[in-house]
């Protein structure tokens, strides 16, 4: 590790780097090593023991916060049917409508955070895979935002559900909540996001599957957590 500021030197010091610490003192840790002057967001870090090159140990999909982000979610959703234009905007929807705003996008505009499209407009809208998808933002069957059901979809996405995507080197990255979250609500939204990791792996996976877990305020040092421990959290709920 290269030279680091004061302030993060002295949150270092409250990480033990050889120890892999229980979920609920884990939790406890990360709200501590916050020290900005905003609400940080809490990220988790899965390392898995998948090949990304193998199409099928490309982990992606999606999970439903219990508690959220924290973060206020802008939803955009294509569609030319006025049934499922209604009920995206019943839902909440910030943004609806069809060509108007794949001509917007494609001018440069990207004033959202998760896009919803109905199956009949994904020919046109599939032009702006150049666009959407180097952002994480294009729509998929497998996430669920290519859907006939658009005002579900749209609600959970305002609820707290966020998507995931296994990366090259076998990680995923997701938002669980924010600092100012009380202990047991990050740690609900991190078993549920272990829960489903778990229910999308691969039948033919052989080897250990969740190999790491790390936790990190946005501007703090990350906390490794025992996955063993969290994997006996979520045995002892069933």
């Amino acid at each position: 590790m290269g030279r680091v500021g004061k302030r993060y030197a002295a949150l270092l010091e409250k990480v033990d780097r050889n120890r892999s610490y229980p979920l609920d003192e884990a939790v406890k840790l990360v709200k501590e090593l916050a020290s900005a002057k905003f609400d940080e967001t809490v990220e988790a870090a899965v390392r898995l023991g998948v090949d990304p090159r193998k199409a099928d140990q490309m982990i992606r999909g999606s999970v439903i916060l219990p508690h959220g982000t924290g973060k206020s979610v802008k939803v955009l959703v294509f569609t030319r049917s006025p049934e499922e234009e209604k009920a995206a905007k019943e839902a909440g929807a910030d943004y609806v409508g069809f060509e108007d705003l794949i001509e917007k996008i494609k001018s440069g505009w990207i004033d959202f955070d998760s896009v919803v499209a109905t199956p009949d407009v994904m020919p046109q809208v599939a032009k702006l895979g150049k666009i959407l998808g180097p952002k994480g933002l294009m729509p998929s069957p497998k996430t669920g935002t290519v859907t006939k059901e658009v005002g579900r979809v749209v609600g959970e996405l305002k609820k707290g559900r966020v998507e995931f995507r296994v990366d090259k080197t076998g990680n995923i990255h997701v938002p669980i909540g924010k600092v100012s979250f009380e202990p047991e609500k990050l740690k609900e939204n991190l078993l549920a996001l272990v829960q489903e990791l778990l229910n999308l792996r691969p039948q033919s996976f052989r080897g250990t599957y969740i190999r790491k877990i790390h936790i990190s305020p946005t501007m703090g040092p990350s906390v490794e957590i025992d996955v063993n421990d969290v994997l006996r959290t979520i045995e002892s709920m069933r």
